[in-house]
């Protein structure tokens, strides 16, 4: 499928800089058939049904980002940690992104506080192999969390301040694992889901830790030849349960946000449709256009990059025409779109055909 069919045009003006004054503030445009509804988050739960089952993404944000020194040459250097491979609190393995003068290569030494970072080699999709141990013998962990930034998105165009660091986790973050945040849970309070729950709704978890995958640039002119990094998923037995009921009460499932949809729907079970089953694996799934969805009723989402996976898998949800007549309301009513952005929600287009 062609990328171009995703493409909008933005005002730079419409990309948040920053979150809104408090989270359940974010505007929020409801599309329904009956057309649009301009509200704010903090109205969700009263355009949700009762008994719906809310799903929601733990995964906690890493400070993944660290600005270091070659030792030796103390040149500026940065890596940017992705996915760890393996390792314990003395020792880790990571795959990586970076840059420094003169380039990083293996045997490079990059060391920010206590933290050492070694790479000791470069795989074909660009990412380094590194080896992180600390200088004081304290946890790696402990480490990254002194020695790391909060990893904010390339289009934010400042540094990342005091704030972010509580404002970029959602407030029931909990599985330390992604290098960005899952943008849609930004906007919930614990006042909202206690709302949510007044009204009859169930909460559950899933997780994905957001990676490179979700959030790369696609730099092909055709969606089925965009390489998918993999991403950690893990679907508990407590989310199967609670699916179960949702289905057997008739109730559909709202997904806060794309990565909660992609988690749920690489977990479908083949079995029993509208099911999941639960597992712990890794995730390539690239939804586009055609594909049928399988489990997930209802999104809550925000305003995504042009020509991105994140932006096709919303108009596989909703219909292209819907979600891109939507996306032209919204810059024309000035919502503020990206990670720090404005949400929506939409229900799922009946499906068209083709492949799921």
């Amino acid at each position: 499928m062609r990328v171009e069919r995703f493409d909008y045009e933005l005002p730079p003006e419409r990309i948040a800089q920053a979150p809104a004054a408090e989270r359940e503030a974010a505007r929020m445009l409801v599309v329904s058939p009956a057309g649009l509804v301009h509200r704010a988050v903090a109205d969700l739960a009263e355009h949700v049904a009762p008994g719906t089952l809310v799903v929601v993404n733990d995964t906690k944000v890493l400070r993944a980002r660290i600005l270091g020194a070659k030792a030796g040459s103390g040149g500026k250097s940065e890596v940017f940690l992705v996915r760890k491979i393996d390792g314990d609190a003395r020792a880790q393995r990571w795959r990586a992104l970076g840059r420094a003068s003169k380039g990083l290569r293996p045997g490079t030494r990059v060391v920010k506080g206590a933290l050492a970072i070694e790479v000791t080699g470069k795989a074909d999709d660009g990412l380094f192999e590194v080896e992180l141990t600390t200088l004081d013998g304290a946890s790696v962990d402990e480490a990254i969390r002194a020695a790391g930034q909060v990893p904010l998105p390339p289009y934010i165009k400042r540094e990342p301040g005091a704030d972010d660091e509580a404002r970029y986790q959602t407030v029931f973050a909990r599985a330390e694992g992604a290098v960005a945040a899952p943008t849609a849970g930004l906007h919930l309070t614990a006042a909202l889901m206690e709302r949510l729950r007044e009204r009859g709704c169930e909460i559950a978890t899933c997780t994905l830790h957001v990676g490179l995958g979700t959030f790369q640039p696609v730099m092909v002119d055709d969606l089925d030849d965009h390489p998918m990094h993999a991403e950690a998923i893990e679907v508990p037995e407590a989310l199967v349960s609670a699916i179960a009921r949702a289905r057997s009460r008739g109730a559909p499932v709202l997904a806060i946000g794309t990565t909660v949809v992609r988690a749920l729907e690489s977990a479908r079970d083949p079995e029993r449709p509208g099911h999941v089953r639960a597992c712990a694996e890794d995730t390539r799934l690239l939804i586009q256009p055609g594909y049928v969805f399988g489990v997930v009723d209802r999104l809550l989402t925000n305003f995504h990059l042009p020509k991105s996976t994140l932006l096709a898998l919303v108009c596989a949800f909703a219909g292209e025409e819907r979600t891109l007549s939507a996306y032209r309301a919204a810059i024309h009513e000035a919502y503020r779109f990206y990670s720090y952005g404005d949400a929506m929600l939409i229900d799922r287009a009946p499906p068209a055909g083709a492949h799921g």
